[in-house]
């Protein structure tokens, strides 16, 4: 670690001992297709889902300067009573009757898919550090289209 890390580390951890608030557990969790050279438009247009955010920046690239494009259904941020088995299963059952069409349209535009869950953690010792777990429901529903799972976790 170098010098100017822990110099802010040091000041960080000194502002918690002196009674500065701490930010409470976040997480959200989402679904994702991503690929190069594809409009999300399209895919919206093909499974019928409204997404909550999208990227066309691959719709854009040039051929030989492959860049991502990606379509996401997230849940809002919980900072209360953080569910990842709940919140993981409030996407599972928008994008499930949709399942054929997500299938085409990830072999159709050679795109991937995940299930992500996005945790920022609190440091304060008061905080309870929520289960990361999935369901069989959505371990299921992944499997048979060929997703992954990622879990991205901050310190806050």
């Amino acid at each position: 670690m170098d010098t100017h890390m822990r110099y802010n580390l040091s000041s960080y951890l000194q502002s918690i001992d002196q009674g500065n608030n701490l930010a409470a557990n976040k997480a959200r969790a989402h679904f994702t297709l991503s690929g190069y050279h594809f409009n999300p438009d399209d895919i919206t247009r093909l499974i019928g889902i409204e997404p909550t955010s999208v990227d066309a920046s691959g719709a854009r690239s040039a051929l030989d300067k492959p860049i991502i494009s990606s379509w996401e259904l997230s849940t809002e941020t919980m900072t209360d009573n953080i569910d990842v088995y709940k919140m993981t299963d409030i996407i599972i059952k928008k994008i499930e009757p949709a399942k054929e069409k997500i299938l085409q349209v990830i072999k159709s535009h050679n795109l991937s898919s995940r299930i992500g869950v996005v945790l920022v953690l609190s440091i304060d010792k008061n905080e309870s550090v929520p289960d990361v777990g999935f369901g069989a429901r959505t371990i299921r529903f992944l499997a048979e289209i060929g997703a992954f799972i990622n879990v991205d976790y901050q310190l806050s």
